[in-house]
């Protein structure tokens, strides 16, 4: 089995088929096979839901990643179960223009951070944050998907 993963635009946002390859080089450069996981676009009100009843941040943000792995080294039948990717659409289009650039690199940005985060990458100190950083650059640059 390849990896297998689904974005589910909840009706928000359609614009987004590049993000397959993004998503797939990233895998690839991770050398992450037999996995699972899924994106869903979401509304602020649920983004602030999750965010509030899982972190304890009454407050949007722009996305969340639920890491199963986190809990247990979750494996079935040879699958690994990475999680779930919450993406909140207006947050996204409001940081694109806050930041300057297009909502083709916000997305993409949130959507590899989102990823990392489920193959346990982090970025509490400055450290992390340079190496996952980074290699949400290099995965974007290896894309031609500039600011």
């Amino acid at each position: 089995m390849e990896n297998d993963y689904s974005i589910i635009d909840n009706g928000l946002y359609q614009d987004y088929d590049y993000l397959y390859s993004l998503l797939n080089h990233t895998l690839e450069h991770e050398k992450v096979n037999n996995a699972i996981f899924s994106i869903i676009f979401v509304d602020d009100d649920e983004i602030h839901r999750l965010n509030r009843d899982y972190r304890q941040v009454d407050r949007i943000t722009d996305v969340i990643s639920f890491a199963f792995e986190d809990s247990d080294d979750l494996v079935y039948n040879d699958i690994r179960v990475l999680g779930d990717i919450y993406i909140c659409i207006p947050q996204m289009k409001r940081q694109a223009i806050n930041y300057g650039h297009s909502e083709k690199r916000e997305l993409s940005f949130l959507a590899v951070h989102g990823l990392l985060h489920l193959l346990g990458y982090d970025h509490m100190t400055s450290e992390d944050e340079k190496v996952m950083f980074g290699l949400q650059e290099l995965m974007l640059d290896d894309e031609n998907i500039k600011r």
